[in-house]
């Protein structure tokens, strides 16, 4: 990977050896010059710099001299050229900083891949740092990472989602979820597609614009179909009907100014020692301020304010209700 990244050096610096090679070799047939004195020579004569010669020369040395000097002055020019201009692109700084991506990159597990850095894309980037979730971005058009500069710039990949080595460069293997938001429904079924067939256990949220292209994409694999603007739409209408009840949701969902915010928790996130156990004795209010307002049992039902006596199985799921550093000291405490 890194020879095929400095690729466009081989052909200078090759010149630049065959240059050198060609003059030791000459000094050493035609004058007998050791390795070391024809070395010498060939230094003195490619650089100009005006040493004088080990020995005088002989006629057939003055000649193969000047064909060496002649065919250098062009040739050793053309490649420190070529090796200036590549440091001077940036070319040097692009290459080590995808070698840091790549080395980050490889290490990175249960993270969050987002697909597309449009408007839908950057909403996604901002709440997962909120959160402090890890997560990579991947995006074809470099002007759209340019203009979110609150981002780890080795996490970013420049490249189409839509092909297997994009994915797999992102750790599709080792990711948690996938966020597609690219603005063609096609491009979004292609991606779904894809990371399904890499990671058949990885959750998948797609962006759709079309409206039978929900279907398509929950058939493809997607776990959540959003339709950004038929959910907008329904948004400000509810604005109108219960304004009051839905800035209280966009506060608790993270959207407000205020600290407080709904988080979830999963049973099978939690300590083996915590099944079996109810939600009284956990003590979560009183160890961490934090409260659990809604649960969802193994059988797949929804609890609003469940009872204390409720009870924590592996499959079930705790929404809680807090601060980001009451949620994140309860992470600590019972989280794997």
């Amino acid at each position: 990977m890194i020879f095929s990244q400095f690729r466009q050096l081989f052909l200078p610096l090759l010149l630049i050896a065959a240059i050198f090679i060609f003059g030791i070799a000459g000094y050493m047939l035609i004058e007998d010059y050791a390795f070391f004195d024809a070395l010498y020579m060939s230094v003195i004569t490619i650089a100009t710099v005006g040493f004088s010669e080990i020995k005088p020369l002989s006629d057939a040395g003055r000649m193969f001299t000047v064909v060496l000097i002649i065919t250098s002055i062009g040739t050793f020019a053309l490649a420190i050229t070529r090796i200036t201009q590549y440091v001077v692109d940036g070319e040097f700084q692009r290459i080590f900083r995808n070698y840091r991506s790549d080395k980050k990159l490889s290490k990175m597990k249960n993270h969050v891949i987002i697909c597309g850095f449009g408007r839908n894309g950057k909403q996604a980037a901002k709440r997962l740092k909120s959160h402090n979730t890890p997560f990579v971005l991947i995006e074809n058009n470099e002007e759209n990472i340019d203009s979110f500069t609150d981002i780890d710039r080795e996490l970013i990949i420049t490249g189409d989602a839509t092909h297997d080595e994009v994915l797999v460069k992102a750790g599709i293997n080792h990711a948690r979820a996938l966020i597609t938001t690219l603005p063609k429904d096609a491009d979004n079924l292609f991606v779904v597609l894809t990371a399904r067939g890499l990671n058949p256990n990885i959750k998948i949220i797609s962006r759709a614009s079309e409206e039978n292209s929900d279907l398509k994409l929950k058939r493809a694999g997607a776990n959540n179909v959003i339709m950004p603007d038929k959910i907008g739409g329904a948004h400000m209408a509810s604005m109108v009907l219960s304004p009051g009840i839905i800035e209280f949701v966009d506060v608790l969902t993270g959207n407000g100014d205020i600290e407080f915010y709904l988080d979830e928790l999963s049973g099978d996130e939690l300590q083996e020692d915590i099944y079996g156990k109810t939600i009284r004795e956990l003590e979560l209010r009183n160890k961490f301020g934090a409260n659990i307002i809604g649960f969802k049992s193994a059988e797949g039902k929804y609890i609003v304010n469940p009872s204390p006596e409720t009870i924590i199985k592996k499959d079930s799921k705790l929404f809680l209700l807090g601060s980001h550093d009451q949620i994140n000291n309860l992470r600590k405490e019972f989280r794997q």
